[in-house]
């Protein structure tokens, strides 16, 4: 491939980038219109329903969030009685995060984080397809985490 068609397909590449974080938060919002928490919110809801009462580190390993942003999430949600804050009483330093009836409720009812229908395009690929999509979407996270790296370090040295 020469270097003018690697561009034109680099371009193609961003621009597919931003379609999929566009559609990303349009779903979000949509989701929020609807059920009246956003996607970060209901994917803490879903972990606390799976997994149970967790501290606010677990929830942000969990959905992928460094812990401050998992903070406010769980001050929004504790806000709208989704959930509560439980302190440990042997070392109230420890707080664990619970669903309420109306969390548990929402959690059991809400619409999934992921949309049926992408659900269901991955799932119809053929096994060549398939692969393709997995290795390419790992080889990108990969780019993507290895420029996070490198603007964080960059950052540091100002």
């Amino acid at each position: 491939m020469n270097s003018a068609d690697r561009k034109q397909d680099t371009g193609e590449i961003i621009h597919s980038i931003r379609r999929i974080v566009q559609a990303g938060e349009h779903y979000s919002k949509e989701l929020e219109k609807s059920i009246g928490v956003s996607t970060p919110q209901l994917a803490c809801l879903y972990v606390l329903r799976q997994q149970g009462p967790l501290p606010l580190s677990q929830i942000a390993k969990q959905i992928m969030v460094n812990s401050s942003t998992v903070t406010g999430i769980i001050d929004r949600l504790e806000k709208k009685d989704l959930v509560t804050r439980i302190r440990d009483p042997r070392d109230r330093r420890m707080i664990t995060i619970q669903l309420t009836r109306s969390g548990a409720t929402l959690a059991a009812q809400a619409p999934p984080l992921i949309p049926s229908s992408i659900m269901q395009g991955l799932m119809s690929l053929s096994d060549e397809d398939f692969n393709k999509v997995v290795f390419g979407l790992n080889k990108l996270a990969g780019l993507l985490d290895g420029a996070a790296q490198e603007l964080s370090q960059e950052h540091g040295k100002r």
